[in-house]
């Protein structure tokens, strides 16, 4: 992706520089990241993501913190980052203006090494990117990318990363419109399976939204960033993150998708650019 020399958020706040030392959860590192990756990856956290935080922070202990310099490719990895965040930007900025959806609020987000502090909850690097709604930040661990490459077999570039932080601001996007909010409430009571297709509608229209901001970038794009973005979604559908882990397929546990849904509801977002299309829950009613 063409990102060098362009503006970067005022909104990215890099703690990569502390670290925190001690013990981690049991079943951290990779183990970790495979579990969390099966139950919430992407996703806009509430409900979702809070009993995971509370069981990785009865796990710990008193940490201490560790400070470093960051190394040049840490640097310039942070000020990807921060492009990609200001391109995420302006495009909602002026998708919402163009939609008559009101002021678009730019989130922050928070890169960090082995452990943060959010509004919901503590947590370590093997819980993954994910969005927490309460502070309205995004939480990204950069380690992450390595294990998508290596265990899941995901392409590695720049454009990996770039999706899946487009997609954690399509939660973002979700709760500003009250749609997260939405799906809470009708969660409740519902059977299991009942809730787990809400959630899947949830993370398909994150997808999407991450195809229309790639949409609006399009003037930035480089040859084989889409394969890219199509890889990662492909490595982190349910049944391919079931298969890898667990050696079979539940549909009624699915939370996020098939890779085959993620990739094709990325690529709608992507080639029509029309936030009319947004509708995951009534297309998957059909």
């Amino acid at each position: 992706m063409k990102w060098k020399g362009r503006r970067k958020s005022g909104n990215l706040d890099d703690r990569r520089g502390s670290s925190t030392k001690g013990k981690l959860i049991a079943g951290g590192g990779v183990i970790g990241i495979i579990v969390v990756l099966l139950q919430i990856f992407g996703g806009d956290t509430g409900q979702a993501i809070a009993p995971v935080l509370n069981e990785f922070n009865n796990s710990q202990q008193t940490q201490q913190v560790e400070t470093r310099e960051l190394t040049a490719q840490e640097k310039e990895l942070g000020d990807f980052m921060g492009t990609i965040l200001a391109d995420t930007e302006d495009v909602w900025t002026q998708v919402f203006s163009e939609n008559n959806l009101g002021n678009y609020k730019k989130p922050d987000m928070v890169l960090f090494t082995d452990a943060v502090q959010t509004g919901c909850g503590n947590a370590t690097s093997a819980t993954g990117p994910f969005y927490c709604p309460a502070d309205q930040k995004l939480y990204m661990d950069l380690v992450f990318f390595n294990e998508l490459h290596n265990r899941f077999g995901a392409k590695k570039g720049d454009f990996a990363m770039a999706y899946v932080t487009a997609h954690e601001i399509g939660h973002h996007v979700q709760t500003l419109m009250g749609t997260s909010q939405k799906v809470r409430q009708a969660q409740q009571g519902m059977s299991q399976v009942d809730a787990n297709k809400l959630s899947v509608a949830l993370e398909l229209q994150a997808d999407f939204y991450a195809g229309l901001w790639a949409y609006y970038n399009k003037e930035y794009l480089e040859e084989g960033d889409i394969e890219e973005a199509l890889s990662a979604a492909n490595a982190v559908g349910d049944d391919a993150l079931q298969r890898k882990v667990q050696g079979s397929v539940n549909p009624d546990s699915f939370t996020h998708g098939t890779s085959q849904q993620r990739k094709e509801w990325f690529l709608r977002g992507y080639k029509t650019g029309d936030m009319s299309q947004h509708d995951t829950f009534s297309a998957l009613k059909n």
